[in-house]
């Protein structure tokens, strides 16, 4: 069986829901395309999914094409579920991007085409709602090429667009205006085909070449049509056929896989994407995951069951084999993000920034709060990023979030699954302290009887370049310490650097360790453990650190009359502008602001404006704050 995992991917309410809802009631799977308003569609089953009308969680439905299984992966548009959409990303063959002819290209369509991108991806991108007024063709290819990039091929062309009649035509490399955009295109992109061009440009094999250049991510066909009306869907429904592929694996050897979302049915049930080898009920399993700095751990389980998708959201048991997506069962200590088989799977980085928000979260019932705290737990193994933790001001539990979405979602999860109703904090921003200046220090034990520290320490602290985390070295031979007592010091300075001046975690720095020495077993990690505390918590007294804020860029489009109002909202968000134009009838204003004034300037935006405003933002840096820093505890 061949398989394709495609990922349906968009800014929230360009229609990717209800794109998969035709998808498969053209494939036969369905009898009537659900509604996403009416909360009737296939992959939205979370009660909370369906009153919201958004997706929460990834969700995969199998439908046949061309010989082989699609495993589409709806993912949620909203950014504050970011992470759902980095879990199916890595586990995709191919995407398809949704853009609303409406709207355009907005904040998440152009960090999610990067993304694809980076990954090489190949990628299909849907101009949906081509029926809906207001709905663009020319002015919107023009923004696809300039917003996201010039290698975009439209597929077809829209008649009657912006109108319930709305229909699209198809290309062919029979007209001959498509075909010589298309070689234009191609020949850019492969010096072999223009050569070949050059050479014999009646003999090309056009239709050949795109698909070859499609899957290498090199050029990305443009579909135009209508989710609701299904105008122009079988056509995108050929282009997955033939431009997107469906990879060789290998069907011998051990199992290789990722798991890239985990469900709670009495029991835990992994959803792993099978790169190689057969997954079967009874098989032994290990699983590998990176702790901290990066270690990597491993775990041993036997499934009890497997489950390979079918057709539509159905099921079967049986053995999965390479490239299929399969539920197993078993596997008890499993999370997210784990690899099968082997840790050469394993994710060295995310794609997106982690949460910069956090709120703490305390049951409305007191007695429960014990139950609270097993229950976050039990949600983290789905969606790790919410790291639940002891908040230390308040004593009480705290959770990381994109958004105040997320908060909705959370106490929607604990009291439909836990019976657990709970109240939130207001959220904040999450920090960061930056070390200002280079800082070194040494400890030398000197005679053994004349130091409680048989422990000789020297480290150096450097400033980083922002963004680049934590990063520690060694100046000394790494057999100048047993490995225990190496591991010691490493390990309390990512300890240490947890809490800075002012509460916040300490990042963007370069750590060394310059200097060493012990005596025998007279020296003990608990030794270097409390050397390298002092030391560091010297040297970052010396270096001084920056507190830093989250910043969000944005772009907010509003109507005229409305502008003194928007710009008056913005500097109350503490925005820092950045540009700023307007024609008769519309104006636009781009920048920056504090994220934790973003949800704020949002709520308040629709009644400035009448609800005509549309305003996007994205995450863009931490940012040192003026005036007196924040602490945290």
């Amino acid at each position: 069986m061949s398989y394709l995992n495609l990922g349906i991917l968009a800014h929230v309410d360009a229609g990717k829901t209800s794109l998969t809802e035709r998808l498969l009631y053209n494939a036969g799977i369905i009898d009537r395309v659900g509604s996403v308003d009416s909360g009737s569609t296939q992959t939205d089953s979370m009660d909370l999914e369906r009153r919201r009308g958004i997706t929460i969680q990834s969700a995969v439905v199998a439908f046949r094409l061309g010989g082989r299984t699609v495993n589409l992966i709806d993912t949620p548009g909203h950014t504050d579920f970011i992470a759902e959409v980095e879990r199916a990303l890595r586990v995709l063959d191919g995407a398809v991007l949704v853009v609303s002819a409406v709207e355009g290209v907005q904040a998440q369509t152009r960090v999610l085409f990067r993304t694809l991108e980076r990954l090489g991806v190949p990628t299909l991108l849907f101009v949906n709602k081509v029926d809906r007024r207001g709905a663009r063709e020319a002015g919107l290819l023009e923004d696809l090429a300039s917003k996201l990039g010039p290698r975009m091929l439209p597929m077809g062309a829209v008649e009657r667009i912006g109108t319930r009649e709305a229909s699209v035509e198809g290309f062919s490399f029979a007209d001959a205006r498509f075909t010589d955009q298309a070689v234009e295109l191609l020949t850019a992109g492969s010096d072999a085909f223009l050569a070949a061009y050059l050479d014999d440009p009646e003999g090309l094999d056009c239709a050949g070449e795109l698909a070859a250049q499609v899957r290498t991510g090199a050029v990305h066909p443009v579909y135009f049509g209508s989710a609701v009306t299904g105008a122009g869907v079988a056509a995108l429904t050929e282009g997955i056929r033939r431009y997107l592929p469906a990879p060789e694996r290998d069907a011998e050897g051990e199992p290789r896989g990722t798991v890239f979302k985990v469900e709670h049915q009495g029991q835990k049930v992994a959803y792993v994407r099978l790169h190689s080898g057969r997954i079967e009920a009874r098989d032994h399993l290990r699983t590998f995951r990176r702790g901290e700095r990066g270690v990597v751990e491993s775990f041993e389980g036997k499934v009890t069951g497997v489950e390979v998708f079918d057709t539509g959201t159905t099921t079967v048991a049986g053995a999965a084999g390479p490239g299929s997506i399969a539920k197993v069962k078993g596997l008890s200590e499993v999370r997210i993000g784990d690899a099968i088989g082997s840790p050469e799977a394993l994710a060295t980085g995310g794609f997106f920034t982690p949460p910069t928000l956090e709120t703490v979260v305390r049951p409305v019932r007191a007695s429960e709060r014990i139950p609270l705290n097993r229950a976050l737990l039990s949600l983290a193994e789905r969606d790790p990023l919410v790291d639940p933790h002891l908040d230390e001001l308040s004593e009480e539990m705290a959770v990381r979030l994109y958004g105040e979405v997320q908060k909705e979602v959370v106490a929607s999860l604990l009291l439909e699954e836990f019976g657990i109703d709970v109240e939130f904090e207001e959220t904040r921003a999450i920090h960061v302290e930056r070390p200002q200046r280079a800082a070194a220090a040494l400890h030398e034990m000197g005679p053994w009887q004349q130091t409680p520290h048989p422990a000789t320490v020297g480290l150096r602290l450097e400033p980083g370049e922002p963004g680049s985390g934590v990063a520690y070295a060694l100046e000394v031979e790494r057999g100048s310490l047993t490995r225990a007592l190496r591991n010691a010091v490493e390990e309390t300075v990512h300890e240490v650097l947890r809490r800075g001046l002012y509460g916040w975690v300490v990042t963007d720095c370069r750590v060394l360790l310059t200097a060493t020495g012990y005596i025998g077993r007279a020296s003990t990690a608990g030794d270097f453990r409390e050397v390298t505390k002092f030391l560091l918590d010297g040297m970052l007294k010396e270096s001084g650190t920056a507190v830093c804020e989250p910043v969000n860029r944005f772009d907010v489009e509003f109507p005229a009359g409305t502008g003194n109002a928007v710009l008056k909202a913005l500097g109350e968000a503490r925005s820092d502008i950045k540009g700023q134009f307007s024609t008769e009838t519309t104006g636009y204003v781009s920048g920056t602001m504090p994220t934790e004034a973003v949800h704020g300037f949002e709520r308040r935006l629709p009644s400035l404006t009448e609800g005509l405003a549309l305003f996007t933002t994205e995450f863009a840096e931490y940012r040192p704050v003026y005036g007196t820093p924040p602490r945290r505890g």
